[in-house]
């Protein structure tokens, strides 16, 4: 009872790891997940992308292998196991906070968006875990402007990123504070 003498309803417990979107989030993302592998182990150990070389697919697009010892864009490049074993731990901690995140995620656009970005993150976590580097295989060029090289794992993150913050955005600048 209230001071005034009236009942209150509980308030809705939360879970910190676990809401109405973690299904959708969970499915995503191990799809993403299994996608991304799929690609990378097919070129690597199916097609022998490494012993065959690059592959022209249109005059825009190769397939080629590159091993990106960093993160996003190649920044942080690590040449070392202790660099390798601090990015992969980075990548487990964010990984981490986006699943919190997403448990609390109020719109299944948002919810998605973490999928694709927690699909991406553990893809390429996982080249970092079994081969000390992500494995990198599509390239963009044309003429002498040449895209960075990237992968499924990159497609997932950036378009996640995108719709977050299209839904960041969607209902106006003030949004948020509501």
């Amino acid at each position: 009872m209230n001071d005034i003498g009236q009942d209150r309803p509980e308030p809705a417990k939360r879970s910190l790891l676990w809401g109405r979107f973690s299904t959708l989030v969970l499915a995503i993302a191990l799809v993403g997940v299994v996608l991304d592998q799929a690609s990378k182990l097919w070129l690597l150990f199916g097609y022998l992308l490494g012993t065959k070389g690059p592959v022209q697919v249109l005059p825009v697009l190769d397939i080629v292998l590159v091993w990106n010892r960093g993160i996003s864009y190649g920044l942080f490049q690590q040449d070392s196991d202790m660099g390798r074993w601090l990015l992969a731990g980075f990548t487990i901690v964010v990984t981490a906070a986006l699943w919190v995140w997403s448990a609390r995620a109020q719109t299944k656009l948002a919810a998605v968006a973490l999928a694709l970005v927690i699909g991406g993150a553990i893809g390429n976590g996982i080249d970092r875990l079994a081969y000390g580097a992500v494995v990198d295989f599509v390239h963009f060029h044309v003429g002498t402007f040449s895209w960075y090289v990237f992968n499924l794992a990159d497609v997932w993150i950036v378009a996640g990123v995108i719709g977050l913050l299209y839904d960041s955005f969607k209902n106006g600048p003030n949004s948020a504070a509501k």
